[in-house]
């Protein structure tokens, strides 16, 4: 692995590139961009796939959102649904600009939220063959499913008291702890879990701080990362989901993608046993959506 950079505007994005142990730079080889879910950074979930696919011959690339992690760009702690897909083109940019990369090999696979972006992505970025997601969430649907017109009050007051001077308001993408989750009333599975991954030894990062412009909800509330996916999604599709259904709806969302999807080529796999946070790390489940994802990706960017 290697630390790389590429551009988004006029910011730099941080990434981790993988290649494979043998890779021959003489010949043009598949590539794979890894986007990692919201509040998560390239070390996290998103890093463990990108290595475990490039162990089977794909370069693969995990970055940084812009705004979090080590990637640059302001303001801080800034979850934009626009700017993350754009994210993901630029580094199809980045990939297209290595010589042992093919360019006509180039596939997709997000997780989360990543996936619902990844999604999205896809839907005008023809240069992605194949798209793959793991508990692909779409991030509109989440938020509304909250008291989102009261959300959308509190960030217009928000806005306004932030043009006036106040202080920039950065809240949380989860409670800092079980006993917090449960004060709040947050103790669903999904709650819960993301707080084992995200607050405890298991999974977290330094970079990845739990920080949020509260001010982005507005966009997340808004932004369908599934829209047009009829028309638009016609790369061929791998989703994984597992049959622990929680609160953020990945489950459900996993079949809404497919079913929706314009794509001839599909696949939906449904990981028995296994939660949402349960495909982020865990070996079990982890290997199996890989079985699935391997050999869809050898399928259409290898053959």
């Amino acid at each position: 692995m290697k630390k790389v950079t590429f551009s988004n505007r006029d910011w730099k994005v941080a990434a981790n590139l993988y290649l494979p142990e043998d890779l021959d730079v003489s010949k043009n080889n598949a590539a794979i961009v890894c986007v990692h879910p919201g509040s998560s950074v390239k070390e996290q979930t998103s890093g463990l796939y990108a290595a475990k696919l490039a162990a089977e011959g794909f370069v693969t690339i995990a970055f940084d959102a812009s705004f979090q992690g080590e990637s640059g760009g302001v303001p801080r702690y800034l979850e934009d649904p626009a700017t993350r897909v754009e994210d993901i083109r630029c580094a199809v940019d980045y990939l297209t600009t290595l010589e042992y990369v093919d360019n006509s090999r180039i596939g997709v696979l997000g997780i989360c939220a990543g996936g619902g972006y990844a999604t999205n992505a896809a839907l005008s970025e023809r240069r992605i063959k194949a798209v793959g997601t793991v508990v692909a969430t779409n991030v509109s649907r989440a938020f509304r499913e909250q008291s989102f017109l009261q959300t959308l009050e509190a960030v217009s007051g928000q806005r306004t008291a932030e043009a006036n001077g106040a202080d920039i308001l950065i809240t949380n993408w989860t409670p800092n702890s079980v006993e917090d989750a449960k004060q709040a009333g947050m103790d669903e599975l999904d709650m819960l879990e993301a707080i084992d991954y995200y607050r405890t030894p298991r999974g977290q990062h330094p970079a990845s701080c739990n920080k949020l412009r509260f001010t982005s909800l507005a966009n997340l509330i808004t932004f369908d990362a599934f829209h047009l996916a009829e028309v638009l999604l016609t790369q061929p599709l791998m989703v994984v989901v597992g049959d622990k259904v929680g609160a953020f709806g990945s489950y459900r969302d996993g079949f809404e993608l497919f079913n929706k999807a314009a794509s001839a080529n599909k696949k939906i796999h449904v990981v028995k046993g296994a939660s949402h946070y349960d495909l982020y790390d865990q070996p079990k489940a982890m290997k199996e959506a890989l079985t699935q994802l391997i050999p869809f990706y050898k399928e259409h960017l290898l053959a």
